[in-house]
């Protein structure tokens, strides 16, 4: 029975999708006005191995993931460079998906961007209006807070003590100082889309709201982001659907730890970030991915390069262990009793589902596969092995591995030619904006642990 730790409940439930067998699933993804860090990194490499797991548990699972590729920090952005909105956000989206890759990490089923679902936002206001949870204010658009009475029922935060100027704006246009902006007027010179209240663009929190109503409907089965996502921006997600629904936006919440550098939590506004760019420069992307798995994903993670050492040599443990049994399979013989070393193996199956189905437990996971190995090792280490058993133990490590996305065996490396043939390729499926081929390439090229990196200067590569 999989069970799950919902943020709504603050207690573990027994997961029931809406639909038997079907599961839709949506992660906040991130504002693309910069390299993500390695704080960022987390939430995706996490949520991956949750569809992973759900896919390998028989779920047919639709994941959707969001750009937000207009917003005050994307406009900054631009404004310092001298560049357009547009340029910088498909800069980072593009970054984005690079550092993903490299991290193993599957692209979702769909990536909305706000600039594409700007008529579904405009038309989600309306209705509220419509309905009176909304109000026009020289412009701008808010949603009456008090009006919904179950405001705060994610975060635990009482509408009476949220305080102005703290976790909310302060607007004197507002009815009320804890209304939140759903539609902001244009200031000069700064992109907008026009609207029945004049030019402008949406507030932070409506983009999600309506992207999941657009993409999955009403409601979903699982809603997931960082913990600081809960307040105010989930918070006002439920609070702005419901309000226009009248049903239950997610039935499962899901939030991430922090990763903490020193035990305080990484972000850039206090400067102590790390970019994901540039930590898998100095460490196999592969070791960040087990590193963060290596903690149950509530769980807060202190970051060091320590810690990343360590995860080097663990990770080699896994994978000397897998090629032993590769390299006793060509010289295998067929033994007769072999039914013991077949069960064993089949338990450790069943105890990496039984920590999986425990809230996704990675830690505990990662914990069997250790233990598989060191059984694989006594095995691999006797004078004659059985191909039978060899191939069951190199099966449930490729199972469990391919869950968690950790490679432990290598591909066929492609030449150095061949690499730059396809990137031409790609390239010029970009021009012709044949983007599917030009994705097809990228993931052929990450299967083959081709990392790409957009510059000045064109595409540099490298193998991760």
């Amino acid at each position: 029975m999989l069970r799950i730790y919902n943020s709504l409940t603050n207690k573990k439930e027994e997961f029931k999708p809406m639909v038997p067998g079907k599961v839709k699933m949506y992660f906040c993804g991130p504002t693309v006005y910069n390299f993500i860090h390695i704080g960022n990194a987390r939430p995706p490499i996490v949520y991956d191995m949750v569809r992973r797991y759900l896919t390998y548990r028989g779920f047919d699972v639709t994941f959707i993931s969001n750009f937000t590729d207009v917003d005050d920090k994307i406009i900054r952005a631009a404004q310092e460079l001298g560049e357009e909105v547009f340029d910088v956000a498909e800069r980072f989206i593009e970054a984005y998906h690079t550092d993903t890759a490299a991290l193993n990490v599957k692209k979702a089923d769909l990536h909305p961007r706000v600039t594409e679902t700007m008529d579904d936002i405009i038309d989600f206001i309306k209705q509220l209006e419509e309905k009176g949870f909304a109000y026009e204010a020289g412009g701008d658009v808010y949603f009456r807070t008090r009006k919904f009475d179950d405001y705060g029922k994610l975060s635990g935060q009482s509408i009476n003590e949220l305080r102005s100027g703290a976790r909310i704006g302060v607007d004197e246009r507002k009815e009320d100082a804890v209304d939140f902006v759903l539609w902001k007027a244009a200031k000069p010179d700064e992109i907008s889309w026009e609207s029945p209240w004049g030019n402008g663009r949406p507030g932070w929190h409506i983009e999600c709201s309506a992207m999941i109503r657009k993409n999955l409907g009403d409601t979903i089965d699982i809603h997931a982001g960082g913990k600081d996502l809960t307040f105010p921006h989930h918070e006002n997600e439920i609070a702005q659907s419901e309000a226009l629904t009248g049903k239950t936006l997610a039935n499962y919440w899901m939030h991430n730890g922090f990763v903490n550098i020193n035990n305080e939590k990484m972000s850039k506004s206090l400067g102590n970030f790390v970019l994901a760019h540039d930590i898998i420069q100095q460490f196999p992307a592969e070791v960040v991915r087990y590193f963060m798995l290596s903690t149950h994903y509530r769980t807060p993670i202190n970051f060091s390069d320590e810690l990343l050492t360590s995860a080097v040599t663990s990770l080699d443990r896994l994978k000397n262990a897998v090629t032993n049994i590769q390299h006793r399979l060509n010289e295998t013989v067929d033994l007769g009793k072999i039914d013991d070393w077949l069960e064993k193996i089949a338990s450790y199956k069943q105890r990496f589902i039984k920590e999986m189905d425990d809230d996704f437990n990675s830690a505990n996971a990662i914990s069997v596969l250790f233990d598989l190995a060191k059984e694989a090792n006594v095995y691999t280490s006797e004078a004659q092995t059985s191909k039978r058993v060899l191939e069951a133990f190199l099966k449930l490590f490729e199972e469990i591995s391919n869950v968690l996305g950790l490679e432990l065996t290598h591909a066929e490396e492609l030449v150095d030619d061949e690499v730059e043939a396809l990137i031409q390729e790609r390239n010029e499926a970009r021009k012709s904006r044949n983007f599917a081929r030009a994705d097809e390439i990228r993931d052929l090229l990450k299967e083959k642990k081709i990392l790409l990196e957009d510059t000045p200067q064109g595409v540099r590569w490298k193998r991760g």
